[in-house]
């Protein structure tokens, strides 16, 4: 058996001692794995907002480059 799965076994001996403990890391790890989908999906909720912001507001410029009312003669 090789140096790492002595150590491997080694680890679950002692999370099956302590099952108070593997549940806590267990539970870190899905706590993780939750935030990063939770951030991807309003990341890209984000992203999409920022597109129409932009895509709004170079509308209202294009409105208002047309209302440009001429100074009058002198």
């Amino acid at each position: 058996m090789t140096p790492d799965g002595k150590v491997a076994l080694g680890f679950f001996d002692v999370m099956r001692g302590m099952p108070l403990v593997l549940s806590l890391v267990i539970m870190n790890f899905s706590l993780i794995g939750f935030i990063y989908f939770q951030n991807s999906g309003f990341n890209s909720q984000r992203e999409s907002n920022i597109k129409l912001f932009v895509q709004i507001q170079s509308e209202v410029q294009k409105l208002l480059s047309q209302c440009i009312i001429p100074a009058p003669p002198k």
